[in-house]
């Protein structure tokens, strides 16, 4: 994808998405329910790698790690996460000097010494040049499995999922700018989202930032009212600021949620059949079987002004890591982030908080 806007930082994309739980044994079997196959170890450190598609997952089970200190702060949580960059040391010293914070990885999950910054909620985010296979890191510090010695085997398709599309940050109130500033002054992202979702009790605010190239969107999410709403819930449980959710992309949605249930990830459920039934009046000709889609609860947005189709289809899973959880989506033509869907999902959500007592409501 060609740089929208100048690409000071030489951004490509997602590299990965670093893991940690303080409970043994609660990522692997999720990420495997999820598609994900176990093609590397670490060869001296108790770190292994997930993959689907493009897709990298890293399972750090140090204890005495960054990885480690994080879980046993927040919970079984995305602990870290990497950009793909053209030049890390060119693009690590340029964030430095924009005022971006060091951050040393004595025990990270590479022997290799990889330039991190302080990142969300204090996590680092690694700035990633090797990356072609039989190159890459992995291919440095992991031992492939036998059945994924071959380079033209490590990308194993699992259920369809191709690259990591977005993820968020849940921050403060009155933090956002803080963070979209991070963003805007290291990286360049730009603010092309802004929504202000109000639902019948509480209400959040969203900015969504992507990068010059495109393919890094992080959509920075803070509460609107003074309650204890969704984003408050996140920040409590999840003791700090952090990254609430990820979203994968698939070019056949109905296909890979048919592979998740079977599997058995626990996905939201559907919203009522007005849902459904308006989907006519509100995107016209939209051409998408609308029974198949709400037999599996997955949502539509989108335009189709002009007889010009801009489609996305979307799902969410249930919390999975503590109050963190996954999207799942396809695009067809379209760029955002299911604004249509937001207030119909935020009061999903705020009706379940109501439901399990987490959000008190005067009758």
């Amino acid at each position: 994808m060609p740089d929208l806007f100048d690409n000071p930082m030489g951004l490509m994309g997602f590299e990965f998405v670093e893991f940690a739980s303080p409970t043994p044994n609660t990522l692997e079997p999720l990420f495997e329910q999820m598609g994900f196959s176990l093609v590397a170890r670490h060869r001296s450190k108790d770190v292994l790698l997930y993959r689907q598609g493009d897709i990298n997952f890293i399972v750090n089970r140090e204890p005495k790690s960054l990885a480690g200190y994080f879980a046993a702060e927040h919970g079984p949580s995305a602990c870290a996460m990497a950009f793909r960059v053209k030049d890390s040391h060119k693009a690590y010293y340029r964030a430095i000097e924009l005022g971006a914070q060091p951050v040393d990885v004595p025990t990270g999950p590479m022997e290799l010494k990889l330039p991190a910054i302080k990142g969300i909620g204090g996590a680092p985010l690694y700035l990633i040049d090797r990356y072609e296979d039989g190159k890459s890191i992995y291919d440095i510090d992991f031992e492939f499995l036998p059945a994924y010695q071959d380079p033209a085997a490590r990308h194993p398709r699992g259920h369809g999922f191709k690259i990591i599309d977005h993820l968020t940050h849940n921050v403060y109130r009155g933090r956002m700018a803080f963070w979209g500033g991070f963003y805007e002054k290291l990286f360049n992202f730009r603010e092309i989202r802004y929504f202000d979702i109000k639902g019948e009790y509480t209400g959040l605010t969203s900015r969504a930032m992507t990068a010059p190239d495109g393919l890094i969107r992080i959509p920075l999410n803070e509460e609107a009212g003074k309650g204890s709403g969704q984003i408050e819930e996140f920040l409590m449980k999840f003791n700090g600021e952090g990254i609430q959710h990820i979203a994968l992309l698939t070019d056949d949605l109905i296909a890979s949620v048919d592979a998740l249930q079977l599997a058995g990830v626990k996905l939201q459920t559907a919203p009522n059949d007005i849902y459904y039934e308006m989907l006519a009046e509100r995107l016209p000709g939209h051409g998408e079987p609308v029974k198949e889609l709400q037999t599996r609860g997955i949502l539509l947005d989108g335009s189709t002004a002009n007889g010009e189709k801009r489609l996305l289809l979307q799902i969410f899973s249930a919390n999975l890591l503590g109050p963190v959880f996954f999207e799942f989506i396809q695009r067809k033509a379209d760029e955002g982030f299911g604004e249509g869907n937001f207030k119909a999902l935020f009061e999903s959500l705020e009706r379940d908080q109501i439901r399990r007592g987490a959000l008190k409501v005067e009758v």
